[in-house]
């Protein structure tokens, strides 16, 4: 056998034993006579750890994303809404004082956004256009609150007002009509005084009839003050939603003022029966008014929409509630409503609550929303706490917050303390930002340090 026939076999053997699992050839090290350091089970473990919890992390942060933008969302619609009531206060503002056009223009810019208003904007951009002479687009307006809006509450004042838009001359008002309207008011109210009952049945009539939304906010006022038995019922009846949501928002407003104990059992109807959501608002604010407190809880516990719930606890805050709150905050779970709870105490002034929060709470949002809301009462009574929580704490974000919340109360002390001790050089720095900014003489002498 040849050279090459040997080797041809020797070859095949070689692929045979490969091929079969026999005398694989062993790893060669790259460096000849040194062997390849082995990875111990115990490093293994540890990479597979540290991607669990890199993994871990990044799945926390998506998920404080999406939170963020889910509350950014929010934010943004209640930002809205608040605009909406801001240009109808606006307009109404302009109407009770004769700015006819300034009004007309409001409530057009509130038809245009097409809120939850939009039926009362049309409704009082007619009124006003009818009153600066523009009878044809008054007309139009209340046509489109027909068409639109064929249910609406505002429809039978928008038809009385048609009524009348199309049987004026499409003049200016005269100034002689509108001061003849307040000396009947002052006549109306003479007669409450004097003979309550009859003057309630009078102005229970202009409640009822073709007069303006205008005119029947006064006669309900008049009604309110007296006080009567009377003329509180009628109150309580618009109140039930008798008229237009305008009226019946101000009865709910008057029955919290002048109603006393007698009016509570009128507002809780109201708050059950409507379906109407700045009702529904209305009466809560209404509980606020009169520091009724068990209204405001009941209402707390019950509520099923997410706004009046939060509206109701923003209240309950404003009367000082603080052991309802924190019977709410044990109950509820839910990291909105517990924001919204977080804010309450801020209101009622309960800073204990807000530490037991920031020291205790296993949702890091909440924890960082108690922190601010510490910051933010401007008090450094609560001080021990935030240096304590700040040593022991691991969370980044939660010590950022702290600092803030120094920066909030103006305590320059602690946060000198701070850039003194982190090791950290980025909390260091952020030290540094607010003291440069804070203009007091203890944080400048501590960057003249610095400097020197």
């Amino acid at each position: 056998m040849n050279g090459n026939s040997r080797n041809a076999v020797k070859m095949s053997g070689i692929v045979l034993a490969v091929l079969l699992g026999i005398g694989a050839p062993a790893k060669v090290s790259a460096h000849p006579g040194r062997a390849l350091p082995q990875q111990s089970s115990a490093e293994r473990e540890q990479e597979r750890l540290d991607r669990d919890q890199e993994r871990e992390q990044e799945k926390r942060e998506r998920e404080e994303e999406a939170r963020e933008r889910e509350q950014e969302k929010r934010e943004r619609e209640q930002e809205r809404l608040e605009r909406l009531d801001e240009l109808y206060d606006e307009g109404r503002e302009a109407l009770d004082e004769d700015r006819y056009e300034q009004a007309a223009h409001k409530f057009s810019q509130l038809v245009s956004m097409n809120g939850p208003q939009t039926d009362a904007a049309l409704y009082w951009k007619a009124y006003a256009e009818n009153k600066q002479g523009k009878k044809d687009s008054a007309l139009a307006s209340i046509a489109e609150l027909k068409r639109r809006f064929a249910q609406s509450r505002w429809k039978k004042d928008a038809e009385a007002l048609e009524i009348e838009t199309r049987q004026s001359s499409g003049q200016k008002p005269n100034p002689e009509a509108v001061a003849d309207e307040d000396l009947k008011m002052l006549a109306l109210q003479g007669v409450m005084n004097n003979d309550p009952a009859r003057g309630a049945k009078i102005l229970g009539d202009r409640l009822n009839g073709s007069a303006s939304p205008k005119e029947k906010s006064k006669a309900l006022f008049v009604l309110a003050q007296s006080g009567t038995p009377e003329a509180m019922e009628i109150v309580g009846r618009v109140a039930q939603g008798q008229t237009n949501p305008d009226l019946q928002r101000k009865a709910v407003e008057y029955l919290a003022l002048f109603g006393g104990q007698r009016a509570r059992k009128t507002l809780q109807d109201v708050y059950s029966s409507s379906s109407d959501e700045s009702v529904k608002r209305a009466v809560l604010r209404s509980y606020m008014i009169s520091g009724d407190r068990s209204s405001l809880f009941a209402a707390a516990k019950a509520e099923k929409n997410e706004a009046l719930k939060r509206e109701a606890i923003r209240q309950l805050g404003l009367t000082g509630g603080q052991d309802e709150l924190k019977q709410l905050y044990q109950a509820d779970s839910s990291t909105e409503v517990r924001r919204e709870l977080l804010q309450a105490f801020f209101l009622s002034g309960d800073s204990s609550k807000l530490v037991e929060v920031a020291q205790n709470e296993k949702d890091p949002e909440l924890r960082r929303t108690a922190i601010r809301n510490i910051g933010l009462m401007g008090s450094g009574r609560d001080h021990d706490a935030l240096q304590a929580i700040y040593a022991k704490e691991t969370d980044r974000s939660i010590k950022e917050e702290i600092l803030n919340a120094y920066f909030l109360q103006g305590n320059a002390k602690s946060l000198i303390a701070i850039a003194k001790s982190e090791k950290d050089p980025s909390l260091k720095k952020r030290c540094v930002e607010k003291l440069s900014i804070m203009g007091s003489k203890e944080a400048t002498d501590y960057l003249m340090e610095l400097l020197k």
